[in-house]
C-alpha cells in the first residue's frame, strides 16, 4: 500500500479533531483507547481547550454532601454530579444516585469550580489559638486528575476563598482572603504549578459574610459581597446601613480590586444578610424584603453598574410560607430559584416563567448540600 501524503494525514487529523470536539467529554476518556493518533489528539492542549470552549454551559452541577453518621462521629462528605434538569425534577434522587460520585475527607471544603476543575481546600484547625492550616489541590471528578498540594498557609479562622482562571496567563488560581482584628484584609494568590503564595496588600478593609464566604468567578474576577470598615471582626445586623454593603471584586489577571456599586433601586436594608449568585456569566443579588418577599437582582452586563435590572420580587405568600427563605442557587439563566426552606433540608424551588412553587425535603442524612456550576472537561493543568 502506498504511503499516505502527509497533507492528506493533516488534513484526515484535522477533520478527526474537529469531529471529537463535539463529543461530550465522558465519552471522550474512553475514545482515548481506541488508538494512538486518537489519544494524542484528544490528550493534546490545544484540543482540550477547543472541546471545552465547545462544551455545553450550565447544563451539569456539582453538589456537596454531607451525610451524618453515627452520633458522635464527624460528617462523610462527597461531591457527585448531577444534570440541572434531573436535579431540578428530583433533587432527592439526583443526591443519593452512586454514579459520579467522589469521596471527600472530613476537613475537605469545596471552595469552587471553573472549566471541569474543582478547587478543594483542606483545613486543620488547631486546638483553642483560632488558628488553621489550609492548602489546596484540584481535581477533575471526570478524569480522576489530581493535582499536588499548594503550600500550606497558616491563618486565622475568618477567611473567605476563591478559585478562577486567569485567560492572560493560562493559569488557575486559589485566592484566600485574610482579615486581621484591625480589619485589614490581604489577599494571598496561589497559581496552581507555582512554589509560593503571593500576598496583596491593596484590598479595601471589609468584612465577608460568613454564610458566603466562596468567591462567585465571573469575567476573570472573583466576587465577594460584605460590609465596609466594619468594626471588628463580628457585626450585629441590626447596626449594619445600606451604605455599608460593598462588593468587592478581584482581578485575577491584574491581582487587583475594585468595588461594585449595588442596585440603586434598593431603598432599605434587607432583613439577613443579601448574598451573590452568578449564573450564565450574569451576577446576581438576592435578598429578602420586610421579611414579606424574595428579590432578585440581575446585572445584565459583568461591571457595569447602570445593567442592574430588578429580576423578581415574589410574596413569601406566593411562595407559600410565613418565614424568610434563604435563597441558594440560581438556574436557567435566572428562570429558575432554590430557596432553603423553613428547615436545612427543605428547599423551595420557584419558576418565574409559569410562577410556579415546588417544595422538595432532602432526605434527613443530608445534613449540609451545596451546589456549583460545573462543565465537564478534560482540562488538566500541569
Amino acid at each position: 500500500m502506498a504511503a499516505q501524503h502527509p497533507t492528506a494525514a493533516l488534513l484526515l487529523c484535522e477533520v478527526v479533531m474537529e469531529i471529537l470536539s463535539w463529543v461530550p467529554a465522558k465519552p471522550l476518556t474512553r475514545l482515548k483507547l481506541v488508538c494512538k493518533s486518537w489519544n494524542s489528539i484528544i490528550s493534546h492542549p490545544h484540543f482540550v481547550k477547543l472541546h471545552l470552549h465547545r462544551s455545553p454551559k450550565n447544563a451539569i452541577l456539582l453538589l456537596t454532601r454531607t451525610q451524618a453518621l453515627n452520633l458522635g462521629e464527624e460528617g462523610k462528605q462527597s461531591t457527585l454530579l448531577s444534570s440541572v434538569e434531573s436535579f431540578i425534577q428530583n433533587p432527592s434522587s439526583a443526591l443519593d444516585a452512586q454514579e459520579n460520585r467522589h469521596s471527600l475527607q472530613v476537613q475537605d471544603w469545596v471552595s469552587g469550580s471553573c472549566n471541569g476543575l474543582v478547587c478543594v481546600a483542606r483545613i486543620l484547625r488547631h486546638p483553642n489559638n483560632g488558628i488553621c492550616d489550609i492548602c489546596f489541590r484540584l481535581l477533575n471528578p471526570l478524569t480522576g486528575f489530581i493535582s499536588e498540594n499548594s503550600p500550606c498557609l497558616s491563618v486565622n479562622v475568618h477567611n473567605a476563598f476563591g478559585f478562577g482562571y486567569d485567560e492572560s496567563s493560562d493559569s488557575y488560581k486559589v485566592v484566600t482572603l485574610i482579615r486581621d482584628s484591625s480589619g485589614t484584609v490581604t489577599a494571598q494568590v496561589y497559581s496552581f504549578g507555582g512554589s509560593s503564595w503571593k500576598t496583596i496588600n491593596s484590598l479595601p478593609a471589609f468584612l465577608y459574610f460568613a454564610e458566603d464566604i466562596n468567591g462567585h468567578f465571573i469575567g476573570g474576577t472573583l466576587d465577594w459581597l460584605g460590609l465596609r470598615n466594619p468594626h471588628g471582626a463580628y457585626y450585629d445586623w441590626a447596626d449594619v446601613t445600606l451604605d455599608m454593603l460593598m462588593i468587592v471584586s478581584f482581578d485575577l489577571k491584574s491581582d487587583t480590586s475594585k468595588q461594585i456599586l449595588l442596585p440603586k433601586g434598593i431603598d432599605e436594608i434587607p432583613t439577613q444578610e443579601p448574598i451573590l449568585g452568578v449564573w450564565g456569566n450574569r451576577l446576581y443579588l438576592l435578598y429578602d424584603y420586610k421579611n414579606t418577599h424574595f428579590i432578585a437582582w440581575q446585572m445584565k452586563e459583568f461591571g457595569d453598574e447602570n445593567s442592574w435590572t430588578q429580576l423578581l420580587k415574589i410574596s413569601f405568600h406566593h411562595l407559600g410560607v410565613e418565614t424568610l427563605l434563604f435563597p441558594e442557587f440560581i438556574f436557567e439563566n435566572g428562570n429558575i430559584f432554590m430557596l432553603i426552606g423553613r428547615h436545612r433540608f427543605e428547599r423551595v424551588f420557584y419558576d418565574r416563567r409559569d410562577h410556579s412553587v415546588k417544595r422538595v425535603n432532602f432526605f434527613s442524612n443530608n445534613r449540609y448540600v451545596n451546589a456549583f456550576d460545573y462543565v465537564e472537561s478534560l482540562v488538566q493543568p500541569c
